[in-house]
């Protein structure tokens, strides 16, 4: 016989033989434990044998006052942690948040959430300066993400203007067309040899930068050089594009236009 089960038959012996129901015997058991039990009005309206323990409720034969015992306890969590860092740099990686639970979920209560998410990520510079352009991807997405996120970040680079990057699109995954998302669906219009136009604005500019991570606007050689890009949403939604000219403003349709991240 566990433990919980002995105090469960002490806790009968002292509440006398007229108790009925969780309350009046003290009862309330985790788990399914056949000992648990009292006597009553049961859930399911009939008279006897009553149970109080947490798999009462799967096999209905509860006691009336079950819930007054054993009240549902829910998960509770903290809040996220900041993000790390992306775990490698010069590529496209990802970054990672926790949070830790603070009370764990008792007689049914709602589980606990997911402690833990990532999201993609990529660093340009490393211990050795800047990264070689053409091994790290420029994150790209909607050119209508550019009003909401006008609105939502106030820009203390007043003095930066943003500038527009034309590409050729050479290769890119087959992942890109299967998307059903309401926010991926963008990608569904990337096509080999379209030329398409992406916009730097000032919050994507980090600290100290005067041109987008992944643009090849530092690359000294050949600008025509080949570049990767990756899509937010969908990392398998990726591939190589070649710098054609930057301007001013772009000129390009609404579904061939761009925003670096």
């Amino acid at each position: 016989m566990t433990l919980s089960a002995t105090n469960t038959l002490a806790r009968r012996a002292e509440s006398g033989p007229e108790a009925e129901g969780c309350l009046a015997a003290g009862l309330c058991c985790s788990g399914r434990e056949s000992s648990c039990l009292s006597r009553g009005w049961r859930t399911d309206r009939t008279h006897g044998e009553c149970y109080c323990d947490q798999a009462c409720g799967t096999l209905r034969d509860c006691c009336y006052d079950y819930d007054q015992a054993c009240p549902a306890v829910p998960c509770v969590v903290s809040e996220w942690s900041v993000w790390s860092g992306c775990s490698e740099p010069c590529k496209a990686t990802v970054r990672v948040r926790q949070r830790r639970v603070l009370q764990e979920p008792q007689n049914g209560g709602e589980p606990c959430p997911p402690l833990q998410q990532t999201a993609g990520c990529a660093e340009y510079h490393n211990q050795h300066g800047h990264c070689l352009q053409s091994l790290v991807p420029a994150l790209i997405t909607t050119g209508g993400y550019g009003n909401a996120r006008k609105k939502r970040e106030v820009s203390d680079k007043n003095d930066i203007i943003g500038y527009c990057v034309e590409f050729e699109l050479t290769s890119l995954t087959s992942a890109c067309q299967h998307n059903i998302g309401p926010h991926t669906q963008w990608m569904q219009y990337l096509r080999e040899g379209h030329q398409v136009c992406v916009e730097c604005q000032p919050p994507a500019l980090a600290a100290g930068q005067k041109h987008c991570s992944g643009d090849g606007e530092d690359i000294e050689q050949d600008r025509r050089v080949s570049l990767q890009w990756q899509a937010v949403g969908n990392p398998r939604c990726r591939g190589v594009w070649r710098r054609v000219r930057r301007r001013d403003s772009c000129s390009c349709p609404t579904v061939h236009s761009f925003l670096f991240i």
